[in-house]
């Protein structure tokens, strides 16, 4: 059988790409779609859409186009730059400033994990019956049966990487057809559904929806769908791939296709909650699932089909966006052949489950474990940013395929907003804890 990937006598190397059939050109950015879509996106796409109903679908747009600028400045570094990030920061900027980026990448993908073992569990709470009849088995036991599961997974296999895109392919195919039947029975009303993707022109000009046009509802969307550590994660999954210089323009397909089931998706559980959920006060997920009685207790399970099929994606990726960056960030390594990335992944996923246990048995939430997690990704989010668009802007690193200028406004802009949002969760959430705790 011939290489797809060399190319053979008489062809040229962009022959060789150009022949390879399309369903080859994808797989990192659907990895990264399945961080993205994981419950704490599920759950503020539907706040937003049971608040607000159609007219904020044109924030979902924005997010994704920001998404979208990172994933690809990302997956030109790993295509072009032949060296991990982790390497390039260490080399240009000091290793120093690797491991800091990296440790901080670490917390924030284990917070994110305490959320999708808790969206795992309310998945599994739709079949709890049925699960109690078992003799001795409690619900949290398929947490950790879940984390034993992903564990396994990491050891289980020589070439992860190939696993791990083809079992995200089946994740996602489930994902598009659970909250696909839920969108249809849901009845979406289409013209304002379409009217919703525009941005309201009195926006732009300082008005508002209501009193407050920009709430947690709305922001918590936008940090749920601009994952920006997952948008960096994009270099290190385009070279597992085995992309090089030469498969660039088969990462950059990849990304768009990416960027484009993530909106749909999310897309699709906001005028899911518009047109079944309007009204509805959403606190969890939780709260969707039994507010989905559109066609009967069959809407809930295939809801909960849905979740569960974020949840573990984004469980098993998320886990290992943490652990490879911070093994690469300290010299460990980011071949998923090697040792101590599999390890440092195992890492992510125990002290996501182990929070998640205690708070399911005691009933509150860690506060102190979460704000830790909102002040790590204060510092993060913004930097992580600034140097993909500073590594996607040195010409030594990038030779001809530095930035251009569309590339970088539209990088200017999401940063800002990483900025921006910062700024927000710092002042209004990270700050009046920690203040709480020093007057007591």
């Amino acid at each position: 059988m011939t290489d797809v990937t060399a190319p053979t006598i008489g062809t040229t190397a962009t022959d060789a790409v150009s022949n390879v059939r399309w369903y080859h050109r994808i797989g990192p950015g659907l990895i990264t779609a399945c961080v993205v879509i994981g419950p704490g996106s599920i759950t503020t796409s539907s706040q937003v859409g049971a608040k607000y109903g159609y007219s904020m679908l044109w924030v979902v747009v924005f997010s994704v186009i920001m998404m979208l600028t990172f994933m690809t400045m990302s997956a030109r570094i790993g295509a072009v730059a032949g060296a991990s990030n982790g390497s390039l920061i260490a080399k240009h900027l000091g290793r120093w400033l690797a491991v800091f980026l990296s440790s901080c990448v670490f917390f924030m993908a284990a917070a994110f994990q305490f959320g999708n073992n808790i969206g795992i569990y309310a998945a599994m709470a739709e079949f709890e019956t049925s699960i109690s009849k078992v003799p001795g088995l409690q619900m949290w036991h398929l947490v950790v049966l879940f984390n034993i599961l992903a564990i396994s997974f990491l050891f289980a296999f020589e070439n992860l990487y190939k696993a791990l895109e083809r079992l995200m392919a089946v994740f996602v195919g489930v994902m598009l057809v659970s909250f696909a039947i839920n969108l249809a029975f849901a009845r979406p009303d289409i013209l304002e559904l379409l009217k919703g993707l525009v941005p309201p022109i009195h926006l732009l000009w300082g008005g508002g929806v209501g009193e407050s046009p920009i709430d947690l509802s709305l922001l918590g969307m936008i940090g749920t769908t601009l994952v920006i550590s997952g948008a960096y994660y994009q270099a290190y999954l385009v070279r597992q791939k085995g992309w090089t210089e030469r498969e660039l323009s088969s990462g950059l397909i990849d990304a768009r296709v990416g960027a484009i089931l993530m909106m749909l998706i999310t897309l699709m559980l906001v005028s899911t909650a518009a047109g079944a959920l309007r009204g509805v006060e959403i606190k969890e997920t939780r709260d969707i699932a039994a507010g989905l009685t559109i066609f009967g207790t069959m809407g809930r399970v295939v809801f909960s089909i849905g979740l569960f099929s974020a949840a573990y994606s984004s469980f098993l990726v998320n886990s290992m966006v943490g652990g490879f960056v911070l093994s690469d960030g300290l010299g460990g390594g980011s071949d998923p052949r090697q040792l101590i990335p599999r390890l440092a992944t195992t890492a992510v996923l125990l002290v996501g489950m182990i929070v998640a246990l205690i708070t399911i048995s005691s009933g509150t939430k860690p506060m102190p474990a979460i704000v830790f997690g909102q002040a790590v990704t204060v510092i993060a989010s913004p930097l992580v940013a600034g140097v993909l668009l500073y590594l996607g802007n040195r010409r030594d690193v990038m030779g001809n395929h530095c930035n251009g200028w569309l590339l970088n406004t539209l990088g200017a802009v999401g940063f800002i907003t990483l900025l921006a949002m910062a700024t927000y969760t710092a002042t209004n959430k990270v700050w009046p804890e920690v203040s709480g705790w020093l007057n007591r």
